[in-house]
C-alpha cells in the first residue's frame, strides 16, 4: 500500500506526464487537420465539464455566494477561455518543445504579478532569475525555427506566452477563492462558464469536424486530452495539494519540458537543436533562482 505522501508524489508526477505528452497529441490532431484549434477547445471543455458535473456528487454541497460570481467569471476568462484559446492556436503554429519550454516561465510570471498585484517582496536574486528566464523565452521565440510547412514560430510562441501570462493571472485570482470553496465546486463552475465563453469561437469549427476521418491514434489523442489532461489533472492536483506544499507541487512543472521533449522526439513531432537547448538552460536557471527561498525575506 502507498502512503498518503507517496500517492501525492505520484499524483503530482502524473499531472506533468499528462501535460507533457499532450503537447504532441494536440499538435498532431491540429496539424493533421482533424480538428481546428478552437473547435478542439470547445470539444475538450464540453467533455471535461460533463465529467466534472457527473462526478460532482463526490464533493460537498456548497452554494456560491452571489458576490463571488464576478470573480468566477474573471477566473474562467483567464483560466479557461483565453488560456486555452491562445494555447491551442499557438500550438498550431509552433512545436511541442517550444511550447512546453515557454510554459515553464509561469512561476516567473506569478512572481512578477505577486509583486505588482499582491505587493509581495522580491529579492535581487529573484530579479536576476526573472531576467534570465524571460531572456530564454525571448531567445526561443525570436530565433526558434521549425521544419514543418505552415508553422509560424514567432506567432505561435507569442500566443503560448500569452497563454502562460493568462494562466499566471488566473493563479493570482483564485487565491481568494481556494480557501472559501472546495476545489471540485470551484472547477465545475469554472468550466461551465468557460464553455459559454468559448462557444462563439469553437462552434463552427466543431460542427465542421468529419468524425469518420479519425484513425485510432487521433481518436485516442482526443479522448486522452479530455479525460486525462483536463479532467484527470484537475482531480489529481487537489489530491497532491492535500498532502504536499504548493511550492513542492509547483516544482513538478519543471519536468514538463523534459517529458514533452522526449515524447515529441520519440513520436517524430519535434527535434532538438542548439537554440532550444540554450533557451531551456536560461529558463531553468531563471526558474531555479525565482523559486529559491531567501532566509531574510519571506519566500514566495
Amino acid at each position: 500500500m502507498f502512503s498518503k505522501k507517496s500517492f501525492a508524489f505520484i499524483a503530482a508526477f502524473l499531472v506533468q506526464v499528462f501535460y507533457g505528452v499532450t503537447f504532441t497529441f494536440a499538435n498532431d490532431v491540429i496539424d493533421g487537420g482533424y480538428i481546428k484549434p478552437y473547435g478542439f477547445i470547445l470539444l475538450r471543455l464540453l467533455g471535461a465539464t460533463a465529467l466534472f458535473w457527473i462526478f460532482s456528487f463526490l464533493a460537498p454541497k456548497e452554494k456560491i455566494s452571489p458576490k463571488d460570481f464576478l470573480i468566477f467569471i474573471v477566473a474562467a476568462f483567464f483560466g479557461v477561455a483565453l488560456n486555452m484559446l491562445t494555447f491551442f492556436k499557438g500550438l498550431s503554429y509552433t512545436t511541442p518543445i517550444h511550447a512546453s519550454v515557454i510554459m515553464v516561465v509561469v512561476p516567473i510570471l506569478v512572481l512578477l504579478m505577486s509583486a505588482i498585484i499582491l505587493k509581495e517582496k522580491v529579492t535581487s536574486l529573484k530579479i536576476i532569475g526573472v531576467i534570465l528566464g524571460l531572456s530564454g523565452a525571448l531567445v526561443l521565440t525570436l530565433y526558434g525555427k521549425s521544419a514543418m510547412i505552415g508553422d509560424n514560430i514567432l506567432l505561435g510562441n507569442f500566443l503560448v506566452f500569452i497563454n502562460a501570462v493568462s494562466y499566471s493571472i488566473y493563479i493570482i485570482i483564485i487565491k481568494q477563492l481556494t480557501d472559501k470553496y472546495h476545489p471540485y465546486t470551484f472547477i465545475k463552475w469554472l468550466f461551465l462558464i468557460g464553455v459559454f465563453m468559448v462557444l462563439p469561437f469553437g462552434f463552427d469549427e466543431l460542427k465542421a469536424v468529419e468524425w469518420t476521418t479519425f484513425n485510432p491514434y487521433i481518436s485516442f489523442s482526443v479522448i486522452f486530452i479530455i479525460v486525462a489532461t483536463t479532467f484527470g489533472t484537475y482531480i489529481l492536483n487537489p489530491m497532491a495539494l492535500r498532502v504536499l506544499k504548493a511550492s513542492t507541487v509547483s516544482t513538478f512543472l519543471y519536468l514538463q519540458p523534459v517529458i514533452a521533449g522526449i515524447f515529441a522526439i520519440i513520436m517524430g513531432s519535434d527535434s532538438l537543436n542548439t537554440t532550444k537547448i540554450i533557451a531551456a538552460i536560461l529558463i531553468f536557471i531563471g526558474v531555479y533562482l525565482v523559486s529559491k527561498p531567501n532566509k531574510s525575506v519571506k519566500a514566495i
